[in-house]
């Protein structure tokens, strides 16, 4: 706070900065000595007096946001945000004068946007990835590294969410499972009869299978936690028959699906996927989540409701299983053609 004050016939202001005491002499009107003063406060306000570097290297920057975020997010979070810094300081390494924040503009970013897409990346995952830096950018501000957010004027790609999404046919299947080898068949057989997410596939558990109840937990546990609420899978007859087999020839590790008996590698089971489809032929399948997809699009297809497959897919609101709506739409249209009177 700023208070003016008065020597004589001299005015004042005395403020504080970090603690530390300020007096600046305004002459000896007191019309000019209060304009001074409401300036001094808005300077003082917007941290543009004292000693605070306004400037900082990028480099400082990312290393701080790390720290920050090992103290302020859960695990889940951190490993998104890493990757994501990842994916931006690979960018701007192309360009090594880019050292400084103030040297990042808004139009960097509108060309980060275009090279995360021709990586393939999704809109959605481009604005997620918008979203983490700018909000690492106005941390930058409040701790006083820089004056303004770079990402601030960035738009938000159009949301590709209601795009349809792909999934496989029971005949690509059937030839994706043919293709797959003793070490892949398990775990492609049960995402597809699951809908699990790779990372709940990866950090499964003997001890979240209940084969008596016939059910898979999906639980938090101490170093990772499911992306949404905890929920219960049912096994059906042909997974049940799967997991008791495996289960007798894995009984060395706590995980259910393994490396030598450590956890699956985030990255190699999608590498692994790209391998045996482009073996088998099967056009377009690049990621894991298609597996999800199908699940899905199959229960929609066999009539099961919406709200149904939501409580399978662990989704957090029926917007997203909407993405399947059109399935159920077709259903119902061929329904009405097995009546006859």
């Amino acid at each position: 706070m700023a208070t003016l004050r008065q020597r004589n016939n001299t005015y004042l202001v005395d403020y504080r900065i970090n603690g530390r005491r300020f007096r600046k002499v305004v002459g000896h009107s007191k019309r000019i000595a209060e304009l001074a003063l409401k300036d001094i406060e808005v300077k003082v306000a917007k941290g543009e007096l004292g000693f605070t570097p306004k400037d900082n290297s990028l480099e400082k920057l990312f290393e701080e946001f790390t720290i920050y975020s090992k103290t302020n997010h859960a695990p889940n979070s951190q490993k998104r945000y890493r990757a994501i810094l990842d994916n931006f300081k690979s960018f701007i390494g192309q360009f090594p004068y880019l050292t400084k924040i103030s040297h990042l503009t808004t139009k960097l970013f509108e060309d980060y946007k275009a090279h995360r897409k021709n990586q393939g990346a999704a809109n959605k995952t481009i604005n997620i990835e918008l979203q983490m830096l700018r909000a690492m950018f106005y941390l930058a501000m409040k701790w006083g590294y820089a004056m303004e957010n770079p990402v601030k004027g960035v738009s938000p790609l159009k949301d590709d969410r209601n795009k349809k999404p792909r999934f496989l046919s029971k005949e690509e299947c059937k030839i994706l499972l043919d293709n797959s080898g003793p070490e892949l068949y398990p775990i492609f057989y049960t995402l597809l009869n699951t809908g699990m997410r790779k990372g709940e596939l990866e950090n499964l558990e003997w001890s979240d299978i209940d084969f008596e109840r016939r059910k898979i937990k999906i639980r938090v546990k101490d170093d990772w936690s499911p992306k949404t609420n905890e929920r219960e899978i049912p096994i059906n007859d042909g997974l049940l028959e799967l997991l008791r087999h495996h289960r007798d020839k894995n009984k060395h590790s706590k995980w259910v699906f393994h490396h030598k008996g450590e956890r699956i590698e985030p990255n190699s089971l999608r590498k692994k996927l790209i391998s045996v489809a482009k073996k088998s032929g099967i056009i377009g399948l690049t990621k894991i989540h298609t597996l999800r997809h199908t699940f899905a699009s199959h229960l929609v297809m066999s009539g099961v409701d919406l709200p149904t497959v939501k409580k399978l897919m662990g989704h957090s609101d029926i917007e997203t299983t909407m993405i399947y709506s059109h399935l159920a739409d077709e259903h119902v249209d061929k329904a009405v053609e097995k009546l006859e009177f």
